[in-house]
């Protein structure tokens, strides 16, 4: 089956201390282009993730992840030698801490020389971010290489910078990722994070940034204020949906997926970005980054309600 969407990424399985609850956990999941596909397999668009996980219980909650949601995992690589990442998500007095246990992963040791080019070749989108730029030198050869087959057979290539301090420093970060995102054709960053690595303020002087480096089409998201397409035709802001939000874990991922999967339906990137506001909008009003993601029946009830 040919896909409409192509994720490439690292999946985790979490666990996230349940409030008032010591000592308990609620298991769940996380990744970033994860998120993004299982978003745009809710919008009805045919999607696909490409990957590794191990041959453990926790590579096994994911492939069943996937194919409840119904995302392709053909692509898995299934590793008999290296686990699969997990997370823990602590409540301290300032939020969220996160404590990751993914070094030497089946996905960090994704190689470039074994990727399904069929998969790739056959998909309309490949997406990526810059985690796999970051997690580990396989990682990075590997999402250059996945974009290289993808630009040789034209078809489009979606990069979320999805920037991750942590994981390596903001001088190579800046390098590398302003490298892929000179090599695509969607650039998704929320504002924040381009802000560090442009050193600019102002959300149209960096689109005016990343459409200097050759990438035709930005998607800025800029939070509760909504997105700011920017392309050939102009810059046009695309006002949030405001709602009573409780959890934003996800929410950019949610855009990503909600937009590309009306990106591919409409052609329309302010439409698909109204879309994707909407749909990352109803994803605040849940915990977790996968269960509150909605459904294309209420993203466009959200949306017709709001005229």
């Amino acid at each position: 089956m040919n896909l409409e969407i192509l994720g490439l990424g690292e999946a985790m399985v979490e666990f996230n201390a349940a409030r008032g609850e010591a000592g308990q956990f609620l298991q769940g999941f996380g990744g970033d282009t994860s998120n993004t596909v299982i978003a745009a397999s809710r919008q009805g668009a045919t999607t696909g993730y490409l990957s590794a996980v191990g041959n453990d219980v926790f590579g096994g909650m994911l492939l069943d992840l996937w194919q409840a949601e119904g995302v392709s995992h053909k692509a898995v690589e299934i590793s008999e030698t290296a686990p699969t990442g997990i997370y823990f998500v602590t409540h301290g007095p300032n939020g969220h801490e996160f404590t990751y246990y993914r070094a030497g992963s089946a996905a960090a040791a994704l190689q470039a020389d074994k990727l399904p080019r069929t998969a790739i070749e056959a998909a309309q989108i490949l997406h990526l971010s810059g985690i796999s730029l970051a997690i580990s030198a396989e990682a990075c050869d590997a999402a250059l290489a996945a974009i290289a087959i993808a630009k040789k057979a034209r078809r489009l290539v979606s990069f979320d910078t999805n920037l991750r301090l942590k994981l390596w420093p903001l001088d190579r970060a800046r390098a590398m990722i302003h490298a892929v995102a000179a090599k695509a054709d969607i650039l998704l960053p929320s504002v924040d994070e381009a802000r560090t690595l442009t050193g600019l303020i102002q959300p149209e002087e960096i689109a005016d940034f990343y459409l200097g480096l050759g990438c035709p089409l930005v998607v800025m998201k800029l939070g509760k204020e909504g997105a700011l397409v920017s392309d050939a035709s102009g810059k046009d802001r695309i006002a949030g949906l405001p709602v009573q939000a409780v959890d934003a874990t996800g929410a950019g991922d949610t855009f990503d997926g909600a937009f590309l999967a009306e990106y591919l339906r409409t052609k329309d990137a302010r439409k698909a970005a109204r879309y994707g506001n909407a749909a990352a909008a109803l994803s605040t009003q849940g915990y977790g980054a996968v269960a509150p993601i909605p459904r294309r029946e209420e993203v466009e009830a959200f949306l017709a309600s709001r005229g």
